[in-house]
């Protein structure tokens, strides 16, 4: 091993810092060499990789006999099972897109009776029912999917998600029918975005997992584009005061719903959640379905070992509290309350608060808010353009630049970017008054007018860079630091932290705005410029580490994990008629773990 780095201890503090020293691991991996007596060189100690990241090994295929993927698995099967569920993301992203616009219009006031006096509060219980209702949805949904399976789990939910669209349409002037209907999207939205997500990585192939899960981030920019410019069409060629402008915004939510409805009765169940039901003979053609291979092929074989392979982490979860759903659930909790464990929740929590302060869920929920404080008219047109640039944004980084530029590095460039911008805009809003003066009927300067097109260009800057910031990267962290056998309700904390938090916003913004003014640009501002001091000294480089260097970098020590039980479940794949290298296999894990 060679030292981090060398020179004068001042340049090696300052290497130290940039590679964000107090979260990183170094601090970790200091205090654990001092343990073990490990000799300093220069002032620093021999750090293992992989610190620094230039200095990591390259990625090896690990698998028995590293035979290369067979083609048959890059199969249309697979990838249209895939895009079928990931429109579950789509649902979520056209009502952060669409209500914004469709409940300030003034045929929706006219229709529910809503005055400027009850304007804040109804529009801001109207948003917010949904995100209520998300966070319930997403509570219970480790339950439901661990009784009912992924893909039944999912079709329920969708069903959910219909009633709640068809109770918002059928509204003529009852504001209950909107309520209920946005609890109940609500409900199936938030069950159905912590589905999605695992159902994919449990169908997927190692080698496109990456590609396949970021379908999740496509679908969700997809909705947001379309609930933009559906909005965009309408006010071009609908009367605002003719009850359609809202009614077909709102029953446009039935069509990707009930595209998602028909498609899942031709998805396969999760072969993961299949053995652990002990239906192994459903597993097996599942598997070969989806694969286009036959079951004896190695690669079934080795994916059917790998299976068998989280199960016995699973057990090893539950340990004493037996098996079954609920005894695996109080074995996570076990797990996730230990030191190593509880720095990850909360760095999770951190991620998703910061990114539901950043002010973009903000802007799509109150755009006419939002834009019109920058004395912008045609409110419909730049939202559009708006959700445009996020979504090409998005798919180019989660398509093309996510593994190359890493985790952290983006999310301290974005931090800073759009504090930037959100400060530029929040000047110009203070400085020129540019609502004030278009409400009483003026007329913008010149130099107004110049200034306010340069705060729409920051906002579009904004649009992009936060695009490869905080907008999907949580996501990302959230599902490459807990082990694989706690990913199933750690992907169920995640999506509560997220609803949670864009619950408290969405439901404040309204007052905000209304009691800081131009100030509502420097309170997310500020809020970036925490994120970008966050991600420098708190967010690890997560990007292509085990799980072994991800439990040394939060101080987890592996030997506390209780060992592997000999319950029915380790039983039952010992004892399975299998072919010599399954067993060993078997026992190979047994051992390791």
């Amino acid at each position: 091993m060679t030292p981090l780095t060398s020179g004068p201890p001042l340049q090696r503090r300052l290497t130290l810092l940039l590679h964000g020293p107090v979260f990183t691991g170094q601090g970790v991996w200091r205090r654990q060499l001092r343990k073990e007596k490990r000799p300093r060189t220069g002032g620093l100690y021999h750090l293992p990789h992989p610190v620094p990241v230039k200095c990591r090994p390259k990625k090896v295929d690990v698998r028995p006999h590293s035979r290369p993927t067979p083609k048959e698995v890059y199969n249309w099967r697979l990838y249209t099972e895939a895009i079928i569920i990931a429109t579950g993301s789509l649902l979520f992203g056209y009502d952060s897109a669409f209500i914004g616009t469709t409940i300030s219009r003034t045929s929706f006031k006219n229709d529910f009776g809503i005055t400027a006096a009850t304007a804040n509060s109804i529009s801001s219980n109207i948003t917010s029912a949904f995100q209520a209702g998300a966070f319930f949805g997403a509570l219970f949904c480790f339950f439901i999917t661990e009784r009912l399976g992924r893909k039944w789990a999912l079709q329920i939910n969708v069903v959910v998600f219909i009633i709640g669209s068809i109770l918002m349409t059928a509204a003529t002037n009852q504001l209950s029918f909107i309520y209920v209907g946005r609890v109940l999207t609500g409900l199936g939205c938030g069950a159905i975005t912590a589905t999605v997500p695992s159902y994919i990585a449990e169908l997927s192939i190692p080698s496109i997992r990456g590609m396949l899960t970021g379908l999740f981030e496509v679908a969700y920019q997809i909705g947001s584009v379309i609930g933009f410019w559906i909005n965009y069409g309408i006010t071009q060629n609908m009367s605002s005061s003719s009850p359609n402008s809202w009614r077909i915004p709102m029953a446009f939510q039935l069509v990707p719903s009930v595209v998602l409805l028909i498609g899942g009765f031709f998805l396969h169940e999760s072969p993961l959640w299949l053995m652990r039901k002990d239906k192994l003979e459903q597993a097996h053609k599942s598997l070969v379905d989806l694969r286009k291979l036959p079951l004896e092929d190695p690669y079934i074989q080795e994916e059917l070992s790998a299976i068998r392979s989280r199960l016995l982490e699973e057990a090893a979860v539950s340990g004493k509290y037996g098996t079954g759903a609920w005894a695996f659930f109080r074995g996570a909790m076990d797990e996730f309350s230990q030191k190593g464990m509880r720095n990850r929740l909360f760095l999770v929590f951190c991620a998703f608060s910061l990114a539901n302060l950043s002010g973009a869920s903000a802007i799509n929920y109150y755009s006419p808010t939002l834009f019109g404080s920058l004395g912008i008219t045609d409110v419909a047109l730049y939202t559009g353009i708006y959700g445009l640039v996020k979504a090409i944004a998005s798919i180019i980084f989660y398509v093309g630049l996510i593994d190359k530029l890493g985790r952290r590095r983006p999310v301290i460039i974005s931090c800073f970017v759009c504090s930037l911008c959100l400060w530029i805009v929040g000047s110009y809003v203070k400085i020129g008054h540019p609502a004030s003066i278009i409400k009483e009927g003026g007329v913008l300067s010149a130099s107004t007018a110049a200034g306010g097109k340069a705060a729409t260009g920051m906002i579009m800057i904004y649009a992009f860079f936060w695009s490869f910031g905080l907008n999907g990267i949580p996501w990302i962290v959230s599902a490459e630091i807990f082990p694989g056998a706690l990913r199933n309700l750690s992907g169920t904390y995640t999506a509560l932290v997220q609803w949670a938090t864009q619950f408290a916003i969405t439901k404040a913004l309204p007052y905000i705005f209304s009691s800081f003014g131009f100030g509502t640009w420097y309170f997310f501002a500020a809020w970036m410029l925490i994120g970008t001091a966050w991600a420098f000294f708190l967010l690890p480089e997560t990007k292509g580490l085990t799980i072994d260097q991800m439990d040394l970098i939060f101080g987890y020590h592996s030997s506390e994990r209780v060992g592997i039980p000999h319950t029915s479940i380790s039983r039952r794949y010992t004892n399975m008629n299998q072919d010599k290298a399954g067993v060993e296999e078997t026992e190979n894990v047994d051992e390791k773990v």
